[in-house]
């Protein structure tokens, strides 16, 4: 039985980072859903509604963001947009990776170094979940054909 009992918490805990990486990417537009269906349910909208208007804007936030990250050329833009993207997600685990640490680690100091460390990786995993969508183009002159046939 102890065995076992290992063995399903080794893979719960799997499970959850699992998780907590493959939702990283989603922290802003989750935000976003939840800022804008609290301001219409307070603004006096039924809970439908705000779900609906919370809904959509997080999943235009997360449709614009993708596309503006693939569409764009210049460096400077898709670092901004990526960032913009990555340090939610990397607030957002640093809070997870500090609550997971309070369970087994009893000095605080070692909570924060596992909460910094928690937080790098989750923001750099947001950061090229996002970038990986965007294609890369070489700087070609227009007009100019590398290969004529």
């Amino acid at each position: 039985m102890l065995a076992l009992g290992l063995v399903l918490n080794t893979l719960g805990i799997g499970l959850f980072c699992w998780a907590i990486f493959a939702l990283a990417v989603y922290a802003l537009p989750f935000f976003v859903a939840l800022s804008l269906g609290m301001t219409a349910f307070h603004s006096g909208a039924s809970l439908v509604g705000a779900l609906l208007i919370g809904m959509a804007g997080g999943a235009l936030t997360l449709l614009v963001g993708q596309t503006a990250v693939a569409v764009t050329r210049s460096l400077a833009a898709r670092i901004a947009i990526a960032t913009a993207f990555a340090v939610p997600a990397a607030v957002a685990g640093y809070h997870v990776m500090f609550a997971v640490s309070q369970i087994g680690v009893p000095w605080l100091a070692w909570r924060e170094v596992f909460a910094c460390l928690g937080a790098v990786c989750i923001g750099v995993t947001s950061w090229t979940r996002l970038t990986v969508l965007a294609e890369t183009r070489p700087c070609e002159p227009g007009g100019v054909v590398e290969h004529p046939s």
